[in-house]
């Protein structure tokens, strides 16, 4: 497939601090990472091959690369600042590509698993699924997780505390049209597999490429930072990250001024706790031969 141009403009500079984003931002837990292997059916295979898609600067690789299997791992990512620091880490079995979701660099059918942490909702079109399907092989499967705290989750979510929901709501006061998680729009990829017959019931479309409905696990978490610290690890949120001047001024202040109410837990070493959850998803692989390829719609790549 035809590469698309370069990275969204704010996807460039939301994540230009790459070392600040990997010092910040959390990692995964052993389990979450066992979650997604096992069910993508390459926890204990030796030698697996796995794509580690918009790996930014390397938080779940790493994970990977610490694992007994001793995967090959591809870690795919655009961004060069992000491609850099991961470079450096030296980890072992891991070969860093420059690369997009849909213009990937590797073969049709020759990888076990492809894994998306922390950015499947940025390029969340038909072009990055159909090239997803095309680099695995017939058995392979579809990752995705997200490490959500409170402040960052749905519309909809109800956080763990009082304060938590203030930051929530500040979070959700800047008029951001670009891709989050948070949008829930990403699932739209998938449920566009599916057909509505004449009698009102939703069906398989031939041009089906991944299982349905998504399958689904989380796991909770709770941090304990100090307020500067939980600062520095929302100012990694690539649309708090490009503010500046007055603007980024008001938002510290009003960040601060949440953390200053009494309702916020302080532990013993004056750190905040702070909750969230980590979001597990995955899909199989439903091979294409004898089903109709569904032509990329012209969806802007993210």
């Amino acid at each position: 497939m035809a590469p698309s141009e370069a990275i969204s403009e704010r996807a460039q500079s939301g994540f230009a601090k790459s070392a600040a984003y990997d010092q910040h931002r959390p990692a995964y837990t052993s389990t979450v990472v066992e979650v997604l292997l096992k069910n993508l059916g390459v926890s204990g295979k030796n030698g697996a091959v796995i794509v580690d898609l918009a790996a930014g600067t390397g938080k779940f690789t790493g994970a990977l690369a610490a694992r007994d299997e001793k995967f090959e791992i591809i870690a795919v990512e655009p961004h060069g600042d992000m491609r850099r620091v991961l470079d450096d880490k030296k980890l072992p079995n891991v070969t860093v590509k420059a690369g997009k979701a849909d213009s990937i660099p590797l073969d049709d059918g020759s990888v076990d698993a492809v894994i998306c942490a922390q950015s499947f909702h940025w390029f969340a079109n038909v072009a990055a699924l159909h090239e997803i399907h095309r680099i695995l092989q017939a058995h392979g499967g579809l990752g995705m997780c997200w490490n959500v705290d409170d402040y960052n989750a749905a519309r909809d979510h109800k956080a763990k505390t009082d304060w938590e929901a203030k930051m929530h709501e500040l979070t959700w006061t800047f008029g951001d049209e670009q891709p989050r998680y948070r949008h829930m729009k990403w699932r739209d990829v998938f449920e566009k597999q599916v057909k509505s017959t004449p009698m009102k019931l939703l069906t398989a479309g031939d041009d089906q490429l991944f299982s349905l409905p998504l399958a689904e696990d989380e796991e909770k978490f709770e941090v304990r930072l100090s307020k500067e610290k939980l600062w520095e690890r929302y100012n990694t949120l690539s649309h708090i990250a490009v503010l500046d001047g007055e603007k980024r001024e008001q938002t510290y202040n009003t960040f601060m001024d949440i953390l200053s109410g009494t309702d916020v837990e302080i532990d013993e070493n004056g750190n905040v706790v702070a909750h969230g959850r980590t979001h597990i998803v995955w899909a199989m692989k439903i091979p294409a031969e004898g089903r109709a390829g569904l032509a990329a719609d012209g969806e802007p790549d993210l």
